[in-house]
């Protein structure tokens, strides 16, 4: 495909996105129909995709319009590319600029400071208040691709044996220092899965500021330790590895877990995927984590698409839920054992109001709270760690 073919097909997508169809199945869908594209086009139609929804507001503006054509066109002319030869209507590029659009191209761009960070209105006053003076740097920060993070696997291997191991699949990864086990990957990131260090569990992809969530919990001794909203297990593993003994997985939906016990026995971790009623009847546990779900803030490099389609209703339906999950996991914690509470938001109102409304009601005390934003390299966290007396 041409450079100007890729872009035609971003801009199908991208309506197609913007229609309601979620990005990964609007992706999907384009690549069956697409057979004719190899690698290196998908790759680069994904990377046009995504870049997009990161900067939605600010292209839609510099290119006249929130469509896909709109949001393609802001997109370079932010690059400074020549729009006139890649809108050329031949060989499968975009159809010609438009009278319209070439008068909106002239026109110096005056864009106001939602617009320029690509943060919705509603939103602004939450996260000024939330991140403080670092809110213009940390929501410029969002507007670009996410590193590519590993976890080396130290039930298999050491960081430095990761980085070996991963240079003979081609792929170049350096060590983070958000934590002991972070590996920033460098070059050739599409390699990792087909790559003989992943398959033999040397490595898991994971973002740094997850890691050092994981890195940053206290040994809760011989006491066995559940990961209370698991999902795909990601940190459950990271905890099988830190603590190297059996972890306990729960989650509301358990068919989120489904490939956990198949990625289990790659990494060497010793999971046991634990049901409701299963349990309701285990004895206490010396630590819970609960990575709760949230309005993932903190990721939206990564999943752009949730920056938009946050509401008031659903942060407030968030925010009743995590209380909720707060009160369900602390009743399994074992008397002087450990509550540990994560979430990937930046949001005071999902993070520290939370834990502060979960010490009003009594009986915990607090050992740590820390955040994590991407001005530190990886997503934004939050982690508060609270003790049963």
């Amino acid at each position: 495909m041409t450079p100007a073919a890729r872009i035609s097909a971003a801009i199908g997508i991208l309506d197609t996105i913007l229609s309601g169809t979620p990005a990964e199945q609007a992706l999907t869908g384009w690549a069956r129909r697409s057979r004719f594209a190899g690698s290196g086009d998908r790759a680069a139609v994904r990377d046009h995709v995504y870049q997009a929804l990161r900067c939605r507001r600010s292209f839609a503006a510099l290119g006249g319009g929130e469509t896909g054509r709109g949001m393609m066109i802001g997109a370079l002319r932010a690059a400074g590319a020549p729009l006139e030869t890649l809108f050329g209507g031949t060989h499968h590029a975009p159809a010609p600029l438009t009278d319209a659009e070439r008068a909106h191209l002239a026109a110096a761009p005056n864009l106001d400071a939602g617009t320029r960070l690509d943060c919705p209105d509603w939103l602004m006053p939450a996260l000024r208040e939330s991140l403080g003076a670092d809110f213009a740097a940390i929501m410029a920060a969002l507007r670009e691709r996410a590193p590519v993070f590993l976890r080396a696997n130290l039930l298999h291997t050491t960081r430095e044996g990761a980085i070996v191991a991963l240079g003979r699949d081609g792929i170049t990864a350096e060590p983070h220092p958000l934590c002991e086990t972070a590996l920033e990957v460098t070059s050739n990131a599409r390699r990792i899965r087909t790559g003989s260090a992943f398959a033999q569990g040397l490595v898991e992809p994971q973002d740094a500021a997850s890691q050092a969530v994981i890195a940053a919990l206290p040994d809760p001794g011989p006491g066995p330790v559940l990961d209370f909203c698991a999902g795909g297990g990601g940190k459950a593993l990271a905890l099988a590895a830190r603590f190297d003994r059996p972890v306990h997985a729960h989650d509301a939906n358990p068919a989120r877990m489904r490939d956990l016990p198949s990625r289990a026995a790659r990494a060497g971790a010793r999971i046991e995927v634990t049901d409701g009623a299963a349990l309701a009847g285990h004895e206490p546990f010396a630590l819970v984590l609960v990575d709760a779900p949230c309005s993932g803030s903190g990721s939206w490099r990564r999943d752009p698409a949730g920056k938009w389609a946050l509401t008031p209703a659903r942060l407030d339906e968030l925010t009743r839920l995590q209380a909720g999950i707060l009160d369900a996991a602390a009743a399994h914690v074992a008397a002087g054992g450990f509550l540990a509470y994560a979430t990937c938001s930046l949001l005071d109102a999902e993070n520290s109001r939370q834990i502060d409304a979960f010490l009003d009601r009594g009986g915990w005390r607090e050992l740590l709270r820390q955040s994590f934003t991407p001005l530190d390299g990886g997503d934004g966290f939050f982690l508060a760690i609270l003790r049963r007396p």
